[in-house]
């Protein structure tokens, strides 16, 4: 007989742990029950004396009569009651974790964080960079906070976040990684994970992209990281050219701290932007319609942009252009999978 499903999941809603739970129930009650059947046998019950009701509606005369497959549908029907689909739901969501070091913050200087679902015993993470396009002045930073606050403040982040297609814990939807160690950073740094400037009464924001990163991997060496076989850094779109600024300095933190036995593989997933001219030329004042180009030299200046050291020294003096995925690859030591669509949503839209 097939669990009923929670709405909006293919997933059974019966699960391994709960039904051995409901076995180990079933077995501490089964003597009980026989006892209290052998004193009815004996004429032993006393008339007036009421009984009390049943807590599980559980027939033992099945597993008497030697009939276990029916006694275990019994068991299955009682997990099932027990196992709300919220309950499930709680179980297969990230936890949001705000960073220790409290001096690392998003663009409006509330704390940084990060989501995290933990999978005991594996030895696989999976680390991922939201994406959601970037600012590059005061004009297009106030524009962007007044109308996209969530992509710079976590002043109203939930407690938790369920995620979905290579952050999913179903194995239906995430053949490869549902069983890895989940963790979701949430964009607010608006700038494109690269920045490394904290906010002063000079100015505005601050714009610490990379050192998220590198708290967030700090932290998770606590949870478990340190024994980690594959750690896979991943993004889309502003997350996803995230993982080409910091596949290789990810590694390098790693290594340095002592854990090099962990592989560090980058995905770069609708990142790879193109620098080239656009078809009909504006003057720059809003981040949908100004060039690439334009906007990371703008940008890097703003949030005082960190690149891939080795990017950085072949192409001194235009540490921009390391921003943009045919510059930056060749320079990489860490294996990084490039997922980019042909026709590029975003890349069309800069393009004019």
């Amino acid at each position: 007989m097939q669990s009923p499903a929670c709405p909006g999941s293919s997933r059974p809603l019966l699960r391994a742990p709960l039904l051995l739970l409901a076995l180990l129930l079933a077995l501490l009650l089964v003597p009980s029950e026989a006892l209290r059947a052998r004193k009815l046998r004996g004429g032993r019950h006393r008339e007036g004396r009421g009984e009390a009701a049943e807590s599980f509606p559980l027939d033992f005369s099945a597993v008497e009569e030697g009939n276990v497959d029916s006694f275990m549908t019994q068991v299955k029907n009682l997990a099932q009651s027990l196992y709300p689909c919220s309950a499930q739901k709680l179980a297969r969501d990230m936890k949001l974790h705000f960073l220790e070091n409290a001096s690392v913050t998003c663009n409006d200087g509330t704390p940084s964080g990060y989501y995290m679902k933990e999978s005991k015993g594996s030895r696989r993470w999976l680390v991922f960079l939201e994406g959601g396009w970037y600012c590059f002045n005061k004009d297009t930073c106030d524009s962007r906070y007044d109308t996209m606050r969530r992509l710079m403040s976590s002043s109203k982040w939930p407690e938790t976040k369920t995620g979905t297609g290579i952050l999913s814990p179903q194995p239906e939807e995430n053949p490869h990684w549902w069983n890895a160690n989940m963790v979701f950073i949430p964009y607010c740094s608006s700038d494109v994970w690269s920045g490394a400037s904290a906010r002063t009464n000079k100015s505005s924001y601050a714009f610490m992209g990379s050192l998220i990163i590198k708290e967030v991997v700090k932290e998770l060496l606590t949870k478990g990281l340190d024994t980690a076989k594959v750690l896979l850094l991943a993004g889309s779109s502003a997350g996803g050219t995230g993982v080409l600024l910091n596949v290789d300095r990810v590694a390098e933190q790693l290594e340095a701290l002592g854990h090099r036995g962990v592989q560090v593989r980058g995905l770069a997933d609708s990142g790879w932007f193109l620098d080239n001219q656009q078809y009909r030329w504006t003057d720059c004042t809003d981040t949908m319609s100004c060039a690439p180009t334009e906007a990371i030299k703008r940008g890097i200046k703003y949030w005082n942009g960190v690149v891939p050291g080795r990017c950085g020294l072949l192409h001194k003096g235009e540490e921009w252009s390391c921003f943009f995925g045919y510059k930056v690859y060749p320079t990489l030591h860490s294996p990084v999978f490039v997922v980019q669509w042909l026709f590029d949503e975003a890349q069309l839209t800069v393009d004019n």
